[in-house]
């Protein structure tokens, strides 16, 4: 089993990056799809009504997004809540697809979690801070969270230096599933 992680900063197209490289190669686990399915969950919902002192009635992720806005601390909060819960989805997925030949996964801070140990092959998709922003808004995101969530994570330079491959991400759709197939065809 050869263990892909896909890894960059807000924005840079991680998601599609990793539809492209898993598609017909293995299964793909994505930590932010980990995240988006556990705001559904009664249980998760309860720890962060608990911790964030969460009023009835409230949209949570509004509650949570405003709060994280207003006291930085408050992310990290969320963080210490949420990246257990996340790593460990990710170890039973190990363990579900052993007998794969590769499995992949979008991980947005594997290396500011310390997860690169984990992985095989780590490939970081790169885009310009000005399309990550430009893509963060057109998804409905805005200028303060992006800055806010982008200074939490270490700069590309740094990453980088952890990762076996660069894809940069700031032209078409085609270049970059060329360069994502041309890394896969070292591998196969």
């Amino acid at each position: 089993m050869i263990k892909i992680a896909i890894t960059g900063s807000l924005a840079s197209g991680k998601t599609t990056a990793s539809r492209i490289i898993s598609h017909k190669n293995g299964p793909l686990f994505s930590a932010d799809k980990c995240v988006k399915n556990l705001y559904s969950k009664f249980f998760f919902k309860k720890i962060l009504v608990e911790k964030f002192n969460i009023p009835k009635n409230s949209r949570i992720k509004q509650f949570i997004k405003s709060k994280v806005l207003k006291e930085k601390k408050m992310l990290k909060k969320l963080s210490k809540i949420i990246h257990p819960l996340v790593r460990k989805k990710m170890f039973s997925f190990f363990k579900k697809y052993k007998n794969k030949k590769f499995i992949f996964f979008e991980i947005p801070l594997l290396v500011e979690n310390k997860l690169t140990k984990h992985f095989d092959i780590i490939i970081f998709v790169k885009a310009s801070r000005n399309i990550r922003l430009k893509r963060f808004i057109s998804r409905g995101g805005d200028k303060e969270l992006f800055l806010l969530l982008n200074k939490q994570q270490l700069k590309d330079s740094k990453k980088t230096k952890f990762c076996d491959h660069v894809v940069v991400n700031n032209r078409s759709f085609s270049i970059l599933k060329k360069n994502l197939l041309n890394i896969m065809n070292l591998y196969e």
